[in-house]
């Protein structure tokens, strides 16, 4: 054999020995990644001890002042936690949808089923902020829209919540929205009215009876969220609390111009990939808000 010959060879065979120290070197680290994750889940998991952490979550988005720009900010929204739910294993179901006049959505409430579903997304409840450049501005503007998210926890059969018939108002409706599934020829919806205190839940598929069921328990996690906050006087106190949905009340900040940033005004976590958190990456915010909520960060 030659002596290039034997150099080749000798090359190959050190080639084949350090591909394989690679190969296992990638796999350690593959594995400690993992483990490492593992680790953080578990840890979250232990700071979910809230009496309806375990719970379902319904949550609820509302605009701001805006019209169009805040309508379509919601629709955004909607969509960033249908994808959360969907990469996290979470069932999504829409309980209640209107439509923006021009686009976007102008209320819409929704069920999100799975364990832990409240507890992980109780943190989210409040005054999100957009920065952008608008699409439906012609000149080409750069706009701040706001919107707001009401998270509470699904309450079972087995909770006792004492509602007077009497004081609840029932209106049965047609309910429409963006497109056929929204779409329903008979008078199926329901809206319940709380007279006392003005809470309002509402279901809108095809079964009025079904509706009524899931109105009705709509209506007992919205009072027990009430009852919770018992240590205020008046409905008129609880409701002085809630921020407007407008600058200086937010709990997070999407900017997409002049530079990409999410942020979260009460933890400090922030990433710059905003459409990765639009997609549904949200685990970095919660997991901070969990841990900063529990005085572990």
């Amino acid at each position: 054999m030659e002596l290039n010959e034997l150099i080749s060879e000798e090359f190959k065979d050190n080639e084949d020995e350090s591909s394989d120290l690679n190969d296992e070197i990638k796999e350690v680290i593959s594995t400690t990644n993992k483990l490492e994750k593992d680790v953080e889940k578990l840890e979250i998991s232990t700071l979910l001890s809230g009496k309806y952490d375990s719970n379902n979550a319904i949550l609820t988005l509302h605009p701001g002042a805006g019209g169009t720009e805040a309508q379509d900010w919601v629709a955004m929204l909607y969509r960033m936690y249908c994808r959360w739910a969907n990469n996290n294993g979470y069932e999504v179901k829409e309980l209640d949808y209107l439509d923006g006049e021009e686009a976007g959505i102008k209320s819409v409430t929704f069920l999100i089923s799975g364990a832990y579903a409240y507890g992980y997304l109780k943190g989210e409840m409040g005054v999100h902020r957009l920065v952008r450049i608008s699409p439906f501005d012609a000149g080409g503007r750069r706009h701040t829209s706001f919107a707001s998210l009401e998270v509470l926890p699904e309450i079972s059969e087995d909770i006792e919540i004492n509602i007077n018939p009497d004081d609840l108002r029932v209106d049965t409706y047609r309910s429409s929205g963006a497109g056929g599934q929204h779409i329903n020829k008979t008078s199926s919806a329901v809206r319940i009215t709380h007279i006392p205190t003005n809470i309002v839940a509402c279901q809108s598929e095809r079964s009025q009876i079904q509706n009524r069921e899931t109105a009705m328990k709509m209506l007992k996690s919205k009072l027990m969220n009430l009852k919770e906050k018992e240590n205020k006087d008046t409905i008129d106190e609880l409701k002085g609390v809630q921020m407007d949905i407008a600058w200086g009340s937010q709990i997070r900040s999407y900017v997409f111009c002049p530079y990409t940033m999410v942020k979260d005004h009460r933890t400090g976590y922030e990433v710059g990939n905003v459409q990765a958190v639009m997609d549904g990456d949200l685990d970095g915010f919660i997991d901070s808000y969990l841990k900063f909520n529990n005085n572990t960060i």
